[in-house]
Formats: C-alpha cells, sequence, structure tokens
C-alpha cells in the first residue's frame, strides 16, 4: 500500500493528522500552516502593537517552549516589532523545578530571549514546599496554580511588560471549557436570578 501524501503540497509523506479538521499532512506543511494561523490570529485581533514587550511564560514544558519558537520566527517573520523576554517561575519544589529550569536557560540561549526568573520566595516569602507544610498535601495544586498565575502577573508588572503569553495544547482547552461548564452549572444551582447577560460575560471572561 503507497504511503498517504500529505493534502497540502502533495508531494511529501503525510505523517501528522490534525484532530481540528483530519486534514493529512507532511511536516514541512503542518508547521508552515501552524505559524500562518497563529499570525493571522494575532493579526485579526490586533493583539500586539509595534514597540511593545511581551513576556513569554515559559515552564521548560513543550508547549512553552513551541510558543518561544513561533514568536520569536514570526516577530522576524512579519516583523512585529516586539521586544521578547521569557518570564519563569521557580515554585520551590524540591525536584520538581531544577531541569525544566534548565531547559528554559538553554531556550533562552538558543532564541537569544532575556530570561527574567521569579520564585515563590521572592513574591510571597515561602515556597511551595514550605506552603505544603502548613497546609499539607491535599489540595496544594489548587493553591500552587492560583500563585503561579499571580506570579505571572506580578513578574510581568516587575518587567514592565504590556502582556504576557502562555502555550496551551488542545487537553488544556477542553479542560478549561469542562470546568467552565461546570461553573456555570453551580451558579444556576446557587443563583437561580442571574440573568442570561450575566452569564455571557462570565463566558467571555472565561475564554479570554
Amino acid at each position: 500500500m503507497p504511503p498517504t501524501l500529505c493534502e497540502s503540497c502533495k508531494s511529501q509523506r503525510a505523517l501528522i493528522l490534525r484532530p481540528k479538521n483530519h486534514n493529512r499532512l507532511c511536516r514541512t506543511c503542518f508547521i508552515a500552516i501552524f505559524e500562518l494561523e497563529v499570525h493571522n490570529t494575532i493579526i485579526a485581533h490586533s493583539l500586539f502593537t509595534r514597540g511593545e514587550t511581551v513576556a513569554i511564560g515559559a515552564s521548560g514544558g513543550k508547549d512553552s517552549t513551541v510558543l518561544a519558537s513561533v514568536m520569536k520566527t514570526l516577530n522576524e517573520r512579519y516583523d512585529y516589532g516586539l521586544d521578547l523576554v521569557l518570564l519563569s517561575i521557580d515554585e520551590g519544589i524540591t525536584g520538581y523545578r531544577d531541569d525544566s529550569l534548565e531547559t528554559v536557560k538553554r531556550n533562552a540561549t538558543q532564541y537569544g530571549m532575556p530570561l527574567e526568573i521569579l520564585g515563590y520566595k521572592e513574591l510571597y516569602g515561602w515556597t511551595m514546599d514550605e506552603v505544603v507544610k502548613q497546609v499539607g498535601k491535599k489540595g496544594n495544586c489548587t493553591y500552587c496554580g492560583v500563585f503561579r498565575r499571580q506570579a505571572l502577573d506580578r513578574g510581568a508588572a516587575k518587567l514592565g511588560v504590556q502582556h504576557v503569553v502562555t502555550g496551551h495544547n488542545a487537553d488544556d482547552i477542553a479542560e478549561t471549557v469542562l470546568m467552565n461548564r461546570m461553573f456555570r452549572l453551580s451558579l444556576i444551582i446557587y443563583c437561580p436570578k442571574l440573568d442570561a447577560r450575566a452569564f455571557f460575560e462570565l463566558n467571555v471572561l472565561v475564554s479570554c
């Protein structure tokens, strides 16, 4: 059976089946189409203005690494005129963040971007390990998620940046949608007089 050809270039072997539209693409075409889609989204929604500083939330994982690479590529290709910086948060969890911070440092060197690492200890006066000793392990991920989001905001304020961008995959988006639906259900149960307009405004805030 002959190999399936890329539906875009019609010449290279297809290696990727995109879940969003079931297109079969080769590596080169997938990257090109993905980058173009990101660019079109940036332009369509006027996300940035020339001269602005944009902080890229960098965890050292695949999502933020791809985001840093794409932002650098598009900024140069389409001359956005943005100053890009990497912003990383050290939660202070023994043996958890050390390796990924080394990855972030390598990314900073590879992409030629300045890197700012802020720790919970510096921002709040305690590490996540110290928090767990006080509150226990139950629900500690909830605490950490809230602290990390606020840490990115504080880091952005410290750097004087106009935007913080974070990388997410389809699983992250699905989780957010499901959690939003569950949150709406709880509002219906506990706030029966909440009108339709309030629901719409809540959805916009969560989606953004």
